[in-house]
């Protein structure tokens, strides 16, 4: 099922960590895994399974899930599973995390690449042309506990690097147990913006696990202090440009994401004050307007249909307590990818939009040259086919023995936002092995 170049069915038709010196920052990254086989058993988890989703005009011939899998301690973190439109016993499972840290995934599900997405009504969803699960299983995942729908039974939300890479991987090991018929598919881990930091950290423990085997991709980023969208250097500033901080009756509503927290002063006394007012933690990405995404989910009925417990406070796109009380353990993941390159067995594709601040795409080429690999392809242009006005330079691609750098022309930080068509491509393309 593919046009010309090898283009996917459907073409026709946030959050902060600091660049590091020589830009070696931690990166986001696309992380392929194989499986070993196992018999198939039982089919998924009827009691997750959505039977009406709320402001579809039609509901989907796909199935699709939404529950809890067990994290690490007494952590249960909230998933949105969506199975692959085109053929879900051979099509791949992607793993999706959003950053912050402290951001939910359900961002990228309902904004980015997921089956449909939100209108500005908060309350209608329209199916999306390209979504990732025209040819994926998609996995969203709400990680950390205390960020979205997650949460723990202890309520304590204080966490870093290690732990949350050991709590996403007893996620997936749950998942499995859930889903076991999906044991034999190929596993792709994918994420953006502070997931830099947490994809490669959890393939670690995968690769350390003798039942698995893996492939992957990346993308870096920096965070600016500008009246600029971060995002999308040419986009608008949704609601104009921000203050660092803005009140909302109850609410304490931070509008920056890692820069603001670098000074652990500053980090302590915000923690103390939410402490002290108990006032709702609730931090959104500058130049972001997630009014629609919070409305939605936080509806009766859409909650409901989510089987999310009634006792859980209202659905944020990102949590400012959970993100004032990580603890950053990384400043590069230079090690990590030096390590994955010397097995000589992994594919890596790093991408970046070329009109993002936040990932901006000098600093990932840095990164991946410093990684000194043997050079294959000159870089060059990759094309992507528009249909009616034919084949369009989507980008610039350079590749490495078992390493590429892709940039998307005219996309921001939200690649499959700005430039959905391109993103499906190159996720299409990577998925099957093909040439950009």
């Amino acid at each position: 099922m593919t046009s010309r170049r090898g283009a996917p069915p459907g073409e026709q038709g946030r959050e902060g960590a600091e660049m590091v010196r020589a830009a070696l920052s931690p990166p986001f990254l696309l992380l392929l895994l194989l499986l070993s086989g196992a018999p198939r058993s039982k089919a998924a988890p009827d009691q997750d399974e959505i039977q009406y989703l709320p402001g579809l005009a039609k509901q989907p011939s796909f199935r699709q899930y939404s529950g809890y899998l067990r994290g690490s301690g007494s952590k249960h973190l909230h998933y949105w599973f969506v199975e692959s439109q085109k053929d879900p016993k051979s099509s791949p499972v992607v793993l999706w995390l959003n950053g912050g840290p402290g951001c939910s995934s359900l961002d990228g599900l309902l904004t980015e690449h997921g089956p449909f997405l939100i209108q500005p009504d908060g309350a209608t969803l329209e199916y999306n042309p390209y979504s990732w699960n025209l040819i994926a299983n998609v996995l969203y995942l709400e990680s950390p506990a205390g960020v979205g729908f997650s949460y723990s039974d202890d309520k304590s939300y204080a966490t870093n690097d290690t732990e949350v890479a050991q709590s996403n991987f007893e996620a997936l090991k749950d998942f499995f147990r859930l889903f076991p018929e999906y044991k034999d598919n190929e596993l792709f881990l994918t994420g953006e913006s502070y997931a830099g930091i947490y994809i490669p950290t959890l393939a670690v423990l995968v690769m350390e696990d003798p039942s698995m085997n893996f492939q992957l991709q990346e993308v870096s980023h920096i965070v600016s202090s500008s009246g600029l969208n971060i995002y999308n250097l040419y986009a608008p500033c949704a609601g104009g440009v921000p203050s660092h901080l803005r009140y909302e009756k109850d609410t304490v509503v931070v509008q920056d994401l890692g820069n603001i927290f670098t000074r652990l002063p500053l980090k302590r006394m915000w923690h103390q004050v939410l402490l002290r007012t108990g006032a709702k933690m609730r931090l959104d990405p500058p130049c972001t307007n997630t009014t629609a995404a919070s409305t939605y989910l936080n509806n009766a009925y859409v909650r409901k249909a989510l089987h999310i417990p009634k006792q859980l406070p209202s659905w944020d796109v990102c949590n400012l307590l959970v993100n004032i009380q990580y603890r950053r353990l990384y400043q590069t993941m230079y090690s990590q990818y030096l390590k994955l390159l010397a097995a000589q067995k992994y594919r890596i594709l790093l991408y970046n939009g070329d009109v993002d601040m936040a990932c901006n795409f000098m600093g990932d080429e840095w990164f991946v040259d410093s990684l000194n690999q043997k050079m294959e392809v000159q870089r060059r242009p990759w094309l992507v086919d528009y249909g009616d006005s034919g084949e369009q330079v989507a980008g610039f691609v350079k590749e490495f023995s078992h390493i590429a750098f892709l940039t998307i022309k005219g996309a921001g930080h939200m690649v499959p936002t700005d430039k959905p068509q391109a993103a499906l491509t190159m996720f299409f393309r990577f998925l099957n092995k093909q040439p950009y």
